[in-house]
């Protein structure tokens, strides 16, 4: 039991959570608090690969680049490697080096990070751009409406 506590604590500092968080009710978690905790609970069996499935979509932009920031600094600690699936392609962009692109169970494009999340071969790939949140209300906007009129059927 000494040793599992101890694991535990050594889990939420990782995740820059304090260890009395182990004693907390979910509900007495923020969001990104608990994306944390999720977070070490998937390193507790220190895996090779972790698979992060829309990890900061219902978090706020501060915040989502704070558990990703946190993502990474794992990674560069432990040499985990993420299999990250999204609907943001600038979250996306921030965490990968390759993407695949994937419209109604099919890839539709393939390649590094940077040039598919700047230069977009597929409508599909497009739509995804346009819709990724940003900070600034005006933009978001012009993506919005830009997304809508480029939107791809299905």
């Amino acid at each position: 039991a000494r040793e599992a506590r101890g694991r535990v604590a050594g889990l939420l500092e990782r995740v820059h959570l304090p260890s009395d968080a182990a004693g907390r009710l979910p509900r007495e978690f923020s969001g990104g608090q608990r994306q944390r905790v999720a977070i070490a609970r998937a390193l507790a069996l220190r895996p090779r690969l972790v698979i992060c499935d829309e990890p900061v979509s219902a978090l706020d932009l501060t915040t989502q680049r704070t558990v990703l920031d946190l993502l990474l600094e794992i990674q560069e600690e432990t040499g985990v490697a993420y299999l990250f699936v999204s609907h943001d392609l600038a979250v996306v962009r921030f965490m990968s080096h390759r993407v695949s692109v994937i419209h109604r169970g099919e890839i539709v494009e393939t390649g590094d990070a940077a040039t598919v999340t700047s230069a977009p071969r597929h409508a599909y790939t497009r739509t995804l751009l346009l819709a990724s949140p940003v900070a600034d209300v005006a933009e978001q906007r012009r993506r919005r409406a830009a997304a809508e009129a480029a939107a791809v059927p299905g």
